[in-house]
C-alpha cells in the first residue's frame, strides 16, 4: 500500500469512529480506536479539520463530523433514493391534511425542495422541486439547523440573514433561542418569516439530519395553533421516514 492510499486509509477510519453512539471523541480516544500514534491522528484531524469534514470544540477539544460530512451525506442520501422512500409518507399526509407537502434538504446555507406534493385546496403555494430558500427563514430549514452544533449554525447564519417580511428573525441571538425551542419541540414553525400570508411547520429526518419534512400553506388557514396541532404527526413522519431511509440503504 503506498502512503498516499495510506493516509486515505487512516483518514477514513478517523471518521469512521464516529457514531450515534460516540458523536464526539476526544484526539486520545480516537488514536485509541484506530491504533496510531497522537501525533498522526493530529495531522488527519487538521486536514479533515481544514476541509471541515470535522470539527473541534474549542471549549471542550472534542471533535466530531463536520458540515461538509453532513453536505455530502445529504447527496448520498438523495442519490439513495431518499425521494423515492418518502414518497408514501408525503402522499399520506397531504391526502389528510390538503396542504402542500415538501422534502428538503440542507444545501449550505439553503434548503433545496427535492419533492413537493400539492394540497387538494382551491389557493396553495406554488413551490416547485429544486427551488431553493434561505434555511434561516424557512421551517425546512429551521428543522435541520435546530439539531447541528451551533458553531454549524454560526457558520450557516454568517453568510446574512437579511429581512424578507416584518417577522423575519435577523438576529443570530434570537434566532439561536429560536431554534433552542425548535430542538425542544422537536419540530420547526414559520409564521410569515419568510413570505407575507405563508406559514409551515416542519419536522426532521433523524436527530443529526441533513433533510426534513413540511406542511405548507396560507397563514389563515395553517395557524399558530393548528401548526402546533399537526406537529407531532410530522414529527412522527418523520422518524418513520428516517427508519425507512435506514432500511433501504442496508439493501443498496
Amino acid at each position: 500500500m503506498s502512503e498516499s492510499i495510506r493516509a486515505v486509509d487512516r483518514a477514513l477510519d478517523v471518521l469512521l469512529c464516529f457514531t450515534s453512539q460516540t458523536p464526539e471523541l476526544t484526539m486520545s480516544q480516537i488514536s485509541e480506536r484506530i491504533g496510531i500514534n497522537k501525533s498522526t491522528v493530529h495531522r488527519l484531524l487538521s486536514t479533515l479539520e481544514g476541509k471541515r469534514f470535522v470539527e473541534r470544540d474549542p471549549s471542550t477539544g472534542l471533535y466530531r463530523p463536520g458540515l461538509r460530512l453532513l453536505q455530502m451525506a445529504s447527496l448520498a442520501m438523495e442519490q439513495n433514493s431518499l425521494r423515492r422512500l418518502a414518497a408514501p409518507f408525503l402522499q399520506d399526509l397531504c391526502s389528510r391534511y390538503r396542504e402542500n407537502v415538501n422534502l428538503a434538504l440542507l444545501d449550505g446555507a439553503d434548503v433545496i425542495y427535492v419533492d413537493v406534493i400539492e394540497g387538494s385546496q382551491r389557493v396553495k403555494l406554488a413551490a416547485v422541486p429544486g427551488q431553493r430558500l434561505p434555511a434561516f427563514c424557512t421551517a425546512s430549514g429551521k428543522a435541520i439547523l435546530a439539531f447541528l452544533s451551533e458553531e454549524q449554525v454560526k457558520r450557516v447564519l454568517e453568510r446574512g440573514m437579511p429581512g424578507h417580511t416584518q417577522t423575519t428573525i435577523t438576529s443570530p441571538d434570537k434566532f439561536l433561542e429560536d431554534i433552542r425551542q425548535v430542538h425542544k419541540r422537536g419540530f420547526a414553525i414559520s409564521e410569515q418569516e419568510f413570505e407575507d400570508g405563508i406559514n409551515a411547520v416542519a419536522a426532521p429526518i433523524c436527530n443529526q439530519p441533513i433533510a426534513s419534512i413540511s406542511i405548507a400553506g396560507p397563514a389563515y388557514r395553517l395557524t399558530r395553533d393548528r401548526m402546533l396541532e399537526i406537529g407531532p404527526d410530522l414529527l412522527a413522519t418523520a422518524k418513520n421516514i428516517a427508519l425507512e431511509v435506514e432500511r433501504g440503504l442496508d439493501f443498496e
